[in-house]
């Protein structure tokens, strides 16, 4: 059994101090402890790392998603040193995708579609009504992603595959829903996903496969800091406290939140 020692941050969400005029200013806050990782049991999830065209290419998507060049520069300069130093150590390496179409061609998706069988039947929609449709068009063209952008999202879909950095290797794991990926985590005994990739307060929480989903079957589900970014909004985007509020998210209501430089490290100790 692999077993390393790891610094890993964690949130304490207590006492709130009632003498104080806002009682939460009392909680612990964000706190660190040397904790151990099984390396038998935990695996990588590298999660809609995405390359999705250049903003030359689909200006449109670029102006609705503000984080991709973020995500680029992430896949660039911290992926390739994590990732190197995960599969080193023989730590397994699981993707989840956006779409069939570029997951298709990778040995992992196949295998995992044929160990996993069909998926659970989708519930059934809500019936639409005029209102609700007119509700629906509303929000696409005035809250995200504009209406003057549609046509290039929709343009970019065949351009989008796994960035050089973040492609899966031999036959690791790419899963596109979660019960895709719990039938891979069960048959190889994982119970602890950290998870790398974007954004973390959005699909890396509510998209399948992502932590909400895995956390109801058991498994915890951590993230790496250097390794995410988040959607941020106009109000958040400059100091990036999206990201900031949804770590905290993840350390409270999933798991743990490490440093890529720090399990880099633990790693390559490990193999002496």
């Amino acid at each position: 059994m692999a077993i390393i020692t790891l610094p890993t941050h964690y949130y304490r969400q207590f006492d709130a101090d009632y003498s104080l005029d806002v009682p939460g200013e009392g909680y612990g806050g964000w706190d660190k402890a040397d904790l151990p990782l099984n390396l038998d049991h935990t695996a990588l999830v590298v999660m809609h790392a995405l390359d999705c065209g250049t903003n030359e290419q689909v200006p449109g998507h670029f102006r609705a998603v503000e984080y991709i060049p973020r995500s680029y520069d992430i896949s660039r300069t911290v992926f390739p040193g994590l990732l190197g130093a995960v599969r080193a150590s023989g730590m397994k390496v699981a993707h989840v995708g956006m779409g069939e179409s570029y997951c298709k061609p990778y040995p992992g998706y196949r295998r995992i579609v044929e160990l996993s069988g069909p998926g659970p039947a989708l519930s059934e929609r809500a019936d639409e009504d005029p209102v609700s449709q007119q509700l629906i068009r509303f929000r696409a063209d005035h809250v995200f992603p504009g209406a003057n952008n549609h046509a290039d999202i929709t343009k970019g879909y065949p351009l989008r595959k796994f960035p050089r950095e973040a492609e899966p290797v031999g036959d690791e794991a790419v899963a596109l829903t979660s019960h895709q990926l719990n039938a891979w985590c069960k048959r190889e005994k994982i119970n602890h996903l950290i998870y790398i990739g974007f954004a973390i307060n959005w699909c890396l929480l509510m998209s399948p496969g992502g932590m909400l989903d895995m956390s109801r079957n058991g498994i915890i589900c951590s993230a790496i800091r250097q390794a995410v970014t988040a959607v941020e909004n106009k109000e958040t985007a400059r100091l990036e406290l999206n990201k900031e509020l949804a770590l905290w998210r993840v350390a409270l209501a999933f798991g743990f939140v490490y440093d890529a430089d720090d399990v880099i490290e633990a790693l390559r100790s490990e193999q002496g």
